[in-house]
């Protein structure tokens, strides 16, 4: 179990650099390709797409190659196109090649997170936000290397370092493979042949796991919005630089980074339902106080309390999920993570367009309508979860 923790955090500190190494470098790129904003989106958008499949695959590759032999190829792949990036070919091999790296991403990220929370038992909201630590420290490392990269005029170095640490991750868990997976990933291949039947939802599993599905569209999408646009929405308002306002980012990751190494042992305590409950509300009055007018110190102090809010929801609602349906771990892992990403795709532009429209001011009273939905959704989730089992068992909920 301690094994696995920590291969997947590792695997995870990968996944979080991978994801958003594209973006740290984004400026010197499209100079040296000659190319548009634009451009450099559909890569962005071409890694996204590839990621979608990754996770929406990852359920049916399962059956056909076995857990060990998808996740280590899945690492494979990951490390060939990151390292390919590293090369610099041209600006059509680079749009070929992202689908892979994020197929590659999507896949990993769909295997680990379900395998940690198969074998964590009732210890999963601990081995989650565990693993969800690295992925932050990944994401709040990966711009202040891309910037150093950048100052020494070598950019491109950024996606070989995630390369090599694809290449890294894949002999880690090929070497250290546990044993207790080895043996249940060759049984799960026994167990196909006799295609056991999986008992139907009732419609209130149903319910739940909808609007599970809900909160990470509206999560994930939500927390890219946020995390694109900081830095101008406090550009326009607040007045600061460039460089001021984006230091907001390091203070918006570094509360998630410290948020998630509490966080499951907060869910544990309370249950998961509740956590998610008061986190949620915790974010949307963050949210709300952030609409208003404010100094930069107090708008600093509202954007740490979001991000240390935030900073368990996608780790704890995971686990809420899968335990609503416990023999189909892999399979809502995938569709949990699906609608993450596809959240993180939609709502990212409509922010986008919303800011271009309206202006910063009325920008950050839609994210706050935002993350007012988030609170209704999660609230429906535990609502109909508890309305769904033996009333004795609803207080231990988690």
């Amino acid at each position: 179990m301690t094994r696995l923790v920590w291969l997947g955090c590792i695997a995870y500190l990968t996944i979080g650099l991978g994801q958003l190494v594209a973006g740290s470098v984004m400026e010197p790129m499209v100079r040296a390709y000659g190319i548009g904003y634009g451009d450099g989106g559909q890569l962005v958008m071409h890694q996204f797409l590839g990621g979608l499949a990754g996770t929406l695959c990852a359920p049916w590759l399962v059956r056909i190659a076995g857990r060990k032999r998808l996740l280590l190829a899945s690492f494979a792949l990951m490390a060939t196109a990151e390292l390919i990036f590293a090369l610099r070919p041209s600006w059509g091999i680079m749009l070929a090649v992202s689908p892979l790296a994020g197929f590659g991403f999507g896949t990993v990220e769909t295997l680990v997170g379900s395998l940690i929370i198969s074998a964590a038992g009732e210890k999963a909201n601990v081995a989650m936000s565990r693993v969800e630590v690295f992925f932050g420290v990944g994401a709040l490392t990966i711009p202040f290397a891309g910037a150093a990269l950048i100052q020494a005029g070598q950019w491109r170095l950024a996606f070989a370092c995630v390369g090599v640490l694809a290449a890294l991750t894949l002999g880690l868990w090929a070497v250290l493979w546990p044993g207790v997976l080895h043996s249940s990933d060759r049984a799960g291949r026994e167990s196909k042949r006799s295609a056991p039947t999986l008992l139907p939802l009732s419609a209130r599993t149903r319910l739940t796991l909808a609007a599970c599905a809900c909160f990470f569209f509206v999560y994930v999408g939500f927390e890219m919005s946020f995390v694109h646009y900081l830095p101008s929405l406090l550009v326009q308002t607040g007045g600061l630089t460039d460089a001021s306002a984006t230091l907001a980012l390091s203070v918006f990751w570094g509360a998630m980074t410290l948020g998630r190494l509490v966080a499951g042992q907060l869910a544990d305590r309370f249950g998961g339902a509740t956590y998610l409950i008061v986190s949620c509300a915790v974010a949307a009055a963050a949210f709300i106080l952030m609409s208003l007018p404010s100094g930069i110190g107090l708008t600093m102090a509202l954007i740490f309390a979001a991000g240390f809010a935030m900073s368990g929801m996608f780790a704890i609602a995971l686990v809420f999920g899968t335990r609503a349906a416990p023999d189909r771990t892999v399979r809502v892992t995938s569709i949990l993570m699906a609608c993450g990403l596809l959240g993180s795709a939609v709502l990212p532009r409509i922010t986008g367009g919303f800011l271009d429209r309206f202006d910063a001011a009325p920008t950050f009273f839609l994210l706050a309508g935002i993350a007012v939905l988030m609170l209704v959704i999660a609230a429906v989730a535990v609502a109909s979860r508890r309305a769904g089992r033996p009333e004795r068992a609803a207080a231990a909920e988690g």
